[in-house]
């Protein structure tokens, strides 16, 4: 069955939102994250855990693990094109990340209404393993993601 014009529509805002996002995210972007996909209230981000991600017990610190969950968060919330940040989160670590692997954070909401929502992201690793449990709360401030001058470039 076709999906319908205003899935379509939704499903390009949503990447036309991550693209512009990505674009001002230098955090995202010095931690070679990548959107994977997206899709409205969804987000797929990878990150590959290099030398300098590294802890004391020999695996990623868990400050780059909620990173990426909190960037996949991100991409999530603003897929809407209504400009959304944290009001809160956390993580439960399951297992380590270790040195040249490639996380993978699938975030995913599980309810939106009014100005806050609240958003799951599992993270995994190459093996699709279980890393991590995040959950984040976000809140829809005034504004969209999609700047004027972003949509007419």
């Amino acid at each position: 069955m076709p999906e319908s014009s205003a899935t379509v529509d939704a499903g390009a805002l949503a990447r036309q939102c991550a693209d512009a996002m990505y674009a001002r995210d230098r955090a995202s972007q010095a931690l070679n994250m990548q959107v994977q996909s997206v899709a409205p209230g969804h987000a797929v981000l990878t990150m590959p855990i290099t030398e300098t991600m590294i802890q004391g017990h020999d695996s990623c610190h868990g400050g780059y693990i909620f990173t990426l969950a909190d960037s996949a968060f991100a991409f999530a919330c603003n897929s809407y094109n209504e400009a959304t940040v944290a009001s809160g989160c956390s993580i439960e670590y399951v297992a380590p990340g270790k040195l040249g692997d490639t996380l993978t954070a699938d975030a995913r909401e599980q309810t939106r209404k009014g100005r806050t929502g609240v958003y799951d992201v599992r993270v995994t690793n190459g093996d699709g393993e279980l890393v991590a449990l995040f959950r984040g709360k976000s809140y829809k401030i005034r504004g969209p993601v999609i700047h004027e001058q972003e949509s007419d470039a």
